[in-house]
């Protein structure tokens, strides 16, 4: 079953369902440091850059491959400078000075300055900008570089998240004119082809600042179809899979020494995300009794099997201010009435859901139309493209309820801005995570972002119905490579073949 979340370029990352012919190159049949490694994948970049709606597939096959930030978001969730050696913050908390790594050079030859780090940032605050962490920037109120190797940066609050959001910062060199066809990176790797509708390669760059890439050549090889995927492992055609799209195709794989099975840590989640601003959803009891009346475990079963996690909130186990939320709002059909009752919905009522229409959105749509119908509410199936969901849902707010995707980790804080999409507006929560944005302390960070975890179950903010397992499967003669699904990164220079 095919999942394409639409979250990771734009505000919360906007990727467009695939319409093109799978295809692939083919495994290289050399190992060692010669080799080529073959990438299937489902998700083929829009464009190369993501400040520009590029797509989850971009951050999977650029980042940190092609291009690096400051810092390095790990594969377990750590957060690790980069091109950034070190960084002091001012007593006030308002001013952050970064020095930037010796010896580094981008691919057009150029070396690593200052300025390429201000110009990066820039990019992404610019008011055309689509990246992930425009918002979260905003706190910024200016950049100095006293010198090649210093960076300063001004806030005009605390922001104790200021080092972990320049994670996904990529500093771009001034060799290309348009990053949406070319690159200039850090990276280990430079672009090799781009074959659209087919694959993008990457090549070893022998000027790399770092430990080389332990491989020649990696090449993303993309499929519209999850069977034709799961096929091309089989028959050799590429050597990983990113990501496992139903427990079906995992039969093929199951207990053969030839595959290596990975169920990594997914930051995917499965959303019923109401207008909180629109009737009935403005309705605290009217969102918990819809909720209720879900039975999240039986909807994960359906679509994942004894894959996937069902979560009560929108974080999850990776984020370091989880708690187990299930139980704030129960399956329970008798209590999902109950509180439609006491929100003057006895008789239930009629809503339209706007659906996308790539999987497992059409089959979670059907399964809530039948379970809703048990409590008298009635489910209008409203379908729609990727593209009609970013400008109708997400742009213009033109939406009653709605399923989505939403692929980043540490997301939770969206719920304390009143002008997102889902129109969620209630000012403790706000005011909590400005608190935890101006934390001195990550344990003060913690306790308020829990607080505001809390709430949000509490007032049913939206339905978290379930979190995406993250299943990587790959030939037994490869190793190296990353397991978790952290916001669709995948790093591939320590990937080898026997």
């Amino acid at each position: 079953m095919r999942k394409t979340p639409l979250f990771a370029a734009l505000a919360i990352g906007l990727a467009t369902a695939l319409t093109l012919a799978g295809c692939a190159g083919g495994s290289s049949s050399a190992g060692g440091s010669d080799a080529t490694i073959a990438i299937g994948s489902l998700y083929e970049p829009v464009n190369l850059d993501n400040t520009a709606g590029g797509g989850q597939g971009v951050t999977e096959a650029l980042n940190g491959n092609v291009y690096e930030g400051l810092f390095k978001l790990t594969d377990q969730g750590k957060v690790e400078p980069l091109l950034a050696t070190k960084y002091t913050t001012s007593a006030d908390g308002l001013t952050y000075t970064f020095t930037l790594r010796d010896g580094v050079k981008f691919h057009s030859g150029k070396p690593l300055t200052s300025a390429d780090v201000k110009r990066s940032i820039e990019r992404v605050t610019s008011d055309d900008s689509q990246s992930a962490r425009k918002s979260q920037l905003e706190v910024i109120k200016s950049i100095d570089t006293p010198d090649d190797k210093t960076v300063t940066i001004t806030l005009s609050s605390r922001s104790i998240s200021l080092p972990y959001n320049l994670s996904y910062i990529w500093i771009y060199g001034p060799g290309t004119s348009n990053y949406k066809t070319a690159e200039d990176g850090t990276g280990p790797y430079t672009l090799g082809t781009w074959k659209r509708g087919s694959s993008l390669s990457l090549e070893r760059w022998s000027g790399y600042w770092g430990d080389k890439a332990k491989n020649k050549e990696v090449e993303f090889d993309y499929f519209t179809d999850a069977s034709a995927l799961s096929n091309a492992l089989q028959t050799k055609q590429v050597d990983i899979v990113t990501s496992i799209q139903s427990p079906d195709a995992l039969s093929t794989f199951t207990g053969n020494k030839d595959y290596t099975i990975s169920d990594g840590k997914s930051t995917t989640k499965e959303l019923l995300a109401f207008n909180d601003k629109v009737a009935p959803f403005d309705n605290v009891e009217v969102r918990k009794a819809v909720y209720s009346a879900i039975d999240t475990k039986k909807l994960l079963n359906s679509i994942w099997g004894d894959y996937g996690t069902l979560i009560g909130s929108m974080v999850p186990p990776s984020d370091p201010w989880y708690e187990d939320l299930t139980k704030v709002n129960p399956y329970d059909v008798n209590l999902a009435k109950k509180e439609l009752a006491e929100a003057g919905f006895a008789n239930g009522f009629t809503f339209t859901l706007d659906t996308p229409t790539y999987d497992p959105h059409p089959a979670v749509a059907e399964f809530l139309k039948s379970e809703l119908a048990k409590v008298g509410i009635t489910v209008n199936i409203n379908s729609i493209s990727a593209d009609e969901w970013y400008t109708k849902v997400f742009k213009n707010h033109d939406f009653t309820a709605t399923l989505q995707e939403h692929v980043n980790d540490r997301d939770v804080v969206w719920y304390g801005n009143p002008d997102f999409y889902w129109g969620y507006d209630n000012p403790q929560v706000t005011a909590w995570v400005n608190e935890a944005e101006q934390a001195t302390t990550t344990a003060e960070q913690t306790a308020k972002l829990k607080q505001v975890n809390e709430q949000i179950a509490k007032d049913a903010a939206s339905a978290w119905l379930y979190l995406y397992p993250q299943i990587v499967v790959a030939d037994s003669d490869v190793s190296g490579y990353p397991v978790n699904g952290l916001n669709s990164q995948f790093f591939a220079y320590d990937i080898v073949k026997k």
